[in-house]
């Protein structure tokens, strides 16, 4: 059994069809050999490296680890030790789609039985299709006509005894130490003390979402100090949870009426929202580099590395920006109502290219997943497919003040902000000299000035894309 991204024993196809051999052999292979690009960032092998420590607890310490190239080390394993049966979960990933596909290809030829299987998705990319075959580019229609109507997700699979073959069997295997998936720096472990980890984890959390989050979800979700989010993103990343397990527990929950519809169907369709994601990675793999949009290709980006510094340090002079950066830096997740105001205001304030974005995203996040990271950072550029038009500019004070009134957030996070009124919390720029003197902070030394004004910013975006003739040819 090769263990990828489905680290979990409950709901796993590839591992119940594996547990019908005599015995098993668990293997994990650590690949930066095929990755290029998407090679993982410092967060997610922090991430990987505790949940596979979790797994191999389960599996009574017999997880082998190895590391290199999957295309060269699995057929070396199966040949050495007399496996005649090769079993995983599939990966949606192009590089991993390619790789896996060599390697099916190759095994298969030299006689081996090979079988993959869907453990990661409710429905596979290529049964959601329009009428005509072709993909879809709005996710609204994708979601209600084309997934709801399509077969019902997989019915989640009762965790499978298994019969695990001895680990002094197979010499020549790493540690998991070995995979050298974390630093050993202070910033890990403040990351990493946020966190959970493991399958055992990931259904405890599901529980008590559905049970105290998730009535009131469709309204609350946005404000970020409540507690109407689930923070399953990274759980479900690495499959220690399934969402086909989400899906049907959830819906138990409506049909008790435990729960109420709206708030149901509105976390149901953030569901829809991954698989949307998946499928437009599968069917544009260029998703992560290229717009989906060409007509965005003639943009040009500034190159402004002390805008991107200051974003990505959190000392854009904007409050509820940084608030949200500063997250991401100190826990390795951020609210997904902040993703969206740190976006648009990277790429629509300081008009930077979003890849730049999605690279430290990539880098800073335990949930960076390659679907949902570039198709998020696309539909906040306004360049994706059913993306935001390039006139939604999220305005960071307002939007502070609506989602964070009571500055219980941005006061978190921004400390020093925080004998500062409410009234001007999110514009501390406008405060009076007697209150901001009051409150103990100089701006400019203990809190930044804005790194650009809002209102020339947003005229300047509209102004450059208005030249370029994208608004008015966009499909609103």
């Amino acid at each position: 059994m090769w263990f990828r991204q489905d680290l979990r024993l409950m709901d796993n196809p590839a591992l119940v069809a594996a547990s019908e051999s005599e015995q098993l052999v668990p293997i994990y292979i650590f690949d930066e050999e095929n990755s290029g690009d998407a090679a993982l960032g410092a967060s997610t092998k922090l991430w990987l490296y505790n949940s596979l420590k979790a797994l191999n607890e389960q599996l009574e310490n017999k997880l082998r680890f190895l590391r290199g190239d999957p295309k060269i080390l699995l057929p070396k394993l199966v040949a050495e030790n007399y496996i005649d049966s090769i079993f995983w979960n599939r990966c949606y990933e192009p590089w991993q789609i390619n790789r896996d596909t060599a390697i099916k290809t190759q095994l298969i030829g030299k006689g081996y039985n090979v079988e993959s299987f869907n453990g990661s998705l409710l429905w596979e990319p290529w049964q959601v299709m329009k009428k005509d075959n072709t993909p879809y580019k709005v996710f609204t229609p994708f979601y209600r006509k084309g997934c709801l109507n399509a077969e019902s997700p997989r019915i989640p699979l009762d965790a499978p005894n298994l019969v695990l073959a001895e680990k002094d069997n197979f010499c020549g295997l790493d540690r998991l130490n070995e995979l050298n998936l974390i630093a050993k720096n202070k910033w890990g472990d403040k990351v990493i003390c946020n966190w959970e980890i493991g399958e055992k984890v990931a259904n405890k959390k599901l529980n008590n979402f559905l049970d105290d989050g998730l009535e009131g979800y469709k309204e609350n979700r946005n404000y970020p100090s409540k507690n109407n989010v689930s923070r399953l993103s990274p759980h479900i990343h690495w499959g220690e949870i399934s969402v086909n397990t989400i899906w049907y527990k959830s819906k138990s929950y409506l049909n008790f009426k435990k729960i109420n519809e709206l708030d149901a169907d509105q976390f149901l369709a953030e569901l829809g929202w991954r698989e949307f994601s998946y499928s437009l990675l599968y069917n544009f793999p260029n998703l992560p580099s290229k717009n989906l949009q060409e007509r965005f290709d003639n943009f040009k980006w500034l190159k402004n590395s002390n805008f991107l510094n200051a974003w990505k340090e959190g000392k854009t002079g904007y409050p509820i920006v940084d608030a949200g950066m500063r997250e991401l830096w100190q826990t390795g997740y951020m609210h997904n109502r902040l993703r969206m105001i740190v976006g648009s205001f990277l790429v629509k304030n300081l008009l930077i290219d979003w890849r730049d974005g999605e690279k430290w995203f990539w880098e800073s996040l335990v949930d960076a997943d390659l679907a949902s990271n570039s198709a998020g950072w696309q539909w906040i550029a306004g360049c994706g497919a059913d993306a935001a038009p390039y006139f939604r500019i999220f305005n960071p004070v307002t939007q502070g003040q609506k989602f964070d009134n009571d500055g219980t957030y941005t006061k978190k996070y921004v400390p020093e902000l925080l004998s500062l009124p409410n009234k001007y919390l999110f514009s501390p720029w406008e405060a009076p000299q007697n209150i901001l003197s009051n409150a103990g902070i100089k701006l400019g030394i203990d809190y930044p000035f804005p790194i650009v004004d809002l209102k020339q910013s947003r005229e300047k975006a509209l102004a450059t894309f208005t030249n370029l003739k994208v608004i008015s040819s966009l499909d609103i």
